[in-house]
């Protein structure tokens, strides 16, 4: 599978000025020049371009191309590498790929460029995610933390720790073979220090990943109320468009409406839900339970209670139902609340009467208060790290945690004076999840399961 040549298409199919294919592999340049004409990459140096043609089996001309040839290991996969550039259109680049397949190449699978760049040592393991996150970027705040990673800050930190933790380590298993000597390698201060650091270090890229998710997968916020409280009034004024139909008649949301929308650089999915209420219409009884359903699997519940009918019972009921991650509680006409009834502990809550009424709705400037409570209560604010100290993958997340909590292990067993073989253990376990961040340590399922989050082609 990750032998021979490989041959993709590098830019989106349909209509466009120019097509790139590229090529990577032991025969990327043999291959080229069987089918190029008035071109011979063989006897050219590296980084240069030729213009030339693509001819088919039979000499009849394909196109006119740009091939540009980069020689190993001074390319972006280590191998030899030729990317040609043709005509857009699915027409010519179609027929410019299938000349190179017929000529030695194939089809390369999703990230298999990438991945022969790691397996080549052009980058490490989080690196190549980092590019994978980058083209999925849907935010400028995600696309600047990509793009940090991409270049290798995140990745020379955690190495950094690692080559420091793996030198004391060595150290501590050379003094296990001299336990009857009763001899010491290891500076014991500069491994308390570097505990220390370790700890710091960890902790902090560990808190880091609630703010990464929501850079990485946004905030999901369901919007949720009495019928008639201003939700859909409300979504149409977040996004600034009419996705959602506003009309005096109870009822009129009976399913689950999405709009998404940026806020201070941050991806935000605004979920308009079924108004909560008690009816015995199986059909508003199936939205009410879709809207519950919606609540429970967003990051936010923005509640919005309408001041004029007070907070009813069976939306008591409702919220008790909803054990959602965070709430705001949007009052309309706040002070028209009844003062006995308080919101969910742990809920922020905003007084906003010009956000839900009908000249408010135009006015983005009003919905300040709920932007930048949704944010907080998303964990998208008071983040102060660098974009290469902020985790954005889950699978980094967990190894973080788990040597963050062998090195916890290992602080306590040095401390208390314990065995050095139960030390060794811990501080192992620690280079050993730090390691699979970076891919010193690996396997064929991780490397799978990563790369087949790529398209084709990258």
């Amino acid at each position: 599978m990750h032998e021979g040549t490989i041959v993709a298409l590098a830019t989106p199919r349909g209509q466009s000025a120019l097509a790139v294919i590229r090529m990577s592999g032991p025969e990327a340049i043999s291959v080229a020049d069987r089918v190029l004409s008035g071109v011979d990459l063989a006897a050219s140096e590296s980084h240069r371009l030729h213009v030339g043609s693509v001819r088919d089996a039979d000499g009849a001309a394909l196109d006119q191309v740009v091939a540009g040839i980069f020689r190993a290991p001074q390319s972006a996969t280590g191998e030899d590498v030729v990317e040609i550039t043709c005509h857009g259109g699915d027409v010519a680049a179609t027929l410019v790929m299938s000349r190179l397949v017929e000529a030695g190449a194939r089809q390369a699978g999703p990230g298999e460029f990438t991945r022969r760049a790691f397996m080549n040592g052009k980058m490490d393991l989080a690196q190549a995610e980092a590019i994978a996150d980058l083209i999925h970027a849907r935010s400028e705040r995600a696309h600047r933390v990509s793009v940090a990673h991409l270049y290798g800050r995140y990745s020379e930190l955690i190495r950094s720790f690692r080559e420091d933790m793996l030198d004391l380590v060595s150290l501590i298993e050379l003094e296990m073979d001299f336990t009857d000597e009763d001899v010491e390698f290891a500076d014991r201060r500069r491994l308390d220090a570097l505990l220390e650091r370790g700890l710091s270090l960890l902790g902090e890229l560990e808190a880091s990943y609630r703010y990464g998710r929501t850079l990485s997968d946004g905030i999901r916020v369901a919007i949720a109320g009495r019928p008639n409280a201003g939700k859909s009034t409300l979504l149409n004024a977040l996004v600034g468009a009419d996705r959602a139909i506003v009309s005096a008649e109870a009822g009129t949301t009976r399913d689950s409406i999405e709009a998404e929308s940026l806020v201070d650089g941050h991806r935000i999915v605004w979920v308009d839900t079924a108004g909560v209420r008690a009816s015995g219409s199986a059909i508003e009884a199936e939205g009410v339970e879709r809207a519950r359903r919606v609540a429970v699997g967003a990051d936010v519940v923005l509640y919005v209670v309408d001041a004029k009918a007070g907070m009813l019972d069976v939306e008591r009921q409702w919220l008790a139902g909803v054990d959602a991650a965070a709430y705001v509680m949007l009052y309309n006409k706040r002070d028209l609340m009844p003062r006995e009834w308080t919101p969910p502990q742990g809920s922020l809550a905003v007084s906003a009467t010009s956000a839900v009424s009908e000249a408010g709705a135009a006015e983005r400037g009003g919905l300040q208060p709920v932007l930048h409570a949704v944010l907080e209560a998303g964990g998208a604010t008071g983040a102060t790290t660098d974009e290469h100290r902020t985790v954005t993958s889950a699978r980094h997340a967990a190894h973080i945690r788990a040597a963050h909590e062998a090195l916890r292990r290992a602080a306590n067993a040095f401390r208390s004076g314990v065995s050095q073989d139960a030390l060794s253990m811990d501080l192992r376990a620690v280079l050993d999840e730090l390691g699979m961040i970076t891919g010193e340590i690996t396997n064929e399922d991780v490397l799978a399961r990563i790369f087949s989050r790529f398209c084709i082609g990258k």
